[in-house]
């Protein structure tokens, strides 16, 4: 019970991996802050997680918009949080010259923006106690160009080297940083971006449980880790990776991410 008065504060706690790794938090009798779009999820996951026993607080921020960001940190100005954990994002599914442009920078104003925004707040509040623990929801995606989903993957580039970064500069202050990468998981992120068509979503089998993805994560930042990819596929993913050339790299990303659709037309005109 020594976590009972600690209070952890999740965005996009709602579904997927953030619900999982809210579900950890109140198992370990953290008391919750969950921030998300949606006030029927929120309203459905304080029934669900405030069974546990905890006290479970939401807020309905929309944190692609920056100024609902800075207001999610005015409204906790006099909260203490222990836990930080950055898991709301989004991503979108198409060739970059054809998305619509003010998608792709809601994109990037909710995965790199908002992480930016809150980190530094809350930061600087924990910084002053000298103990806290920051979690950000990265992705294999941020080790490899990603065609078909170029933004996302370049906001999960920045994500794992924000993070990697602050970690050393504040080793000392009794923060600790940890980068979650999880693979394809079985969560609504792929409906939401449209991208169900991809040839890499078509194998049901490798889309891992959230639940384990949240375990993982947890785990890591427990033991202050600095990061954890999620998966034995996702970390040979990462390590070939690493001996390629971007340029193959992207290539490769490029034959297993196109649609379906595209890849049948391609194999007509060869045969």
């Amino acid at each position: 019970m020594e976590n009972q008065q600690k209070t952890a504060l999740i965005t996009g706690g709602t579904s997927g991996i953030g619900k999982e790794l809210a579900k950890l938090f109140a198992n370990d009798h953290y008391n919750l802050i969950i921030v998300a779009r949606d006030q029927s999820e929120l309203e459905s996951a304080t029934r669900e997680l405030g069974a546990s026993g905890v006290q479970v607080e939401t807020i309905s921020k929309d944190l692609s918009k920056m100024d609902e960001a800075f207001a999610l940190c005015q409204e906790l100005e006099d909260r203490q949080i222990d836990v930080l954990v950055n898991d709301a994002g989004q991503g979108v599914y198409g060739l970059f010259k054809d998305n619509d442009i003010e998608r792709e920078l809601d994109i990037i104003h909710l995965n790199i923006c908002a992480t930016v925004i809150l980190t530094k707040y809350f930061v600087q509040q924990m910084a002053a106690r000298g103990e806290g623990k920051v979690l950000n929801l990265g992705s294999v995606a941020g080790k490899v160009p990603g065609p078909w989903q170029a933004v996302y993957h370049a906001t999960k580039a920045f994500v794992l080297s924000f993070t990697t970064a602050i970690r050393e500069e504040m080793k000392d202050s009794g923060i600790t940083f940890t980068a979650l990468m999880p693979g394809i998981t079985d969560t609504d992120f792929f409906n939401k971006a449209g991208m169900n068509d991809s040839k890499a979503l078509q194998d049901e089998s490798v889309k891992a449980n959230p639940a384990d993805v949240a375990k993982d994560g947890y785990e890591a930042l427990m033991a202050g880790e600095d990061r954890v990819i999620s998966g034995f596929k996702n970390k040979m993913q990462v390590s070939m990776a690493n001996l390629m050339p971007d340029s193959a790299v992207a290539h490769n990303m490029n034959e297993q991410q196109q649609p379906v659709e595209q890849e049948q037309q391609q194999q007509n005109k060869q045969s």
